[in-house]
């Protein structure tokens, strides 16, 4: 049992690794491409979509969510440094991120599990440096997952959890002053 757990988790980073390699080629080709940059904005945001289909395809999340995570970990933040390479005129640059956020927090919110400290870090810190990264040049699609890297654990924020459970405290109600985005964001979710 040990043996086969030792062996899962090896590959979970070999795997990890050669994500991140495939998200670093895919920039440098991107960095070093010669067609007009609206082409080339839009080639490299469907070939990031088709790495990230193929690599999240062969988890099975309902037994082992946390692949998963490392998955969105490593996509998120290579996207953030990708575009500096990007043009803001490509459509598909801005539903990308925003597709990559809403369900890397779908997927969050679906975690029951206490994610492991050093991988709940990992996460933390690439969110960090994506949020900072994309605020420089004023996108703020990483806001709501930026609220929930600076938390310790997924289920840790209780005004969260009290919305989504519908159960707020009316001390917070008068707290708490939600975008209509960030409301529609949680209206997707529903506390099982």
């Amino acid at each position: 049992m040990a043996e086969e757990e030792a062996e899962k988790e090896y590959n979970t980073r070999e795997e990890t690794v050669a994500l991140r390699k495939r998200f670093k080629d895919l920039t440098t080709a991107l960095q070093e491409n010669t067609d007009l940059p609206l082409d080339a904005s839009d080639s490299f945001c469907h070939e990031f979509c088709q790495i990230l289909v193929e690599h999240g395809g062969q988890w099975k999340s309902e037994e082992d969510p946390l692949p998963l995570l490392e998955m969105y970990t490593v996509a998120i933040l290579c996207f953030a440094e990708a575009t500096p390479s990007l043009v803001p005129e490509c459509e598909h640059v801005t539903v990308v991120l925003e597709k990559l956020a809403l369900t890397c927090l779908d997927f969050l919110l679906s975690v029951s599990e206490k994610v492991p400290g050093a991988l709940w870090e990992e996460f933390q810190s690439s969110v960090k440096v994506a949020h900072g990264i994309l605020e420089a040049t004023g996108n703020l699609q990483l806001s709501t997952l930026m609220a929930l890297a600076n938390e310790s654990g997924i289920w840790t924020n209780n005004t969260l959890c009290s919305l989504l459970s519908n159960h707020m405290p009316d001390a917070e109600k008068g707290k708490i002053n939600l975008t209509v985005r960030c409301v529609s964001v949680f209206v997707l979710f529903k506390c099982g």
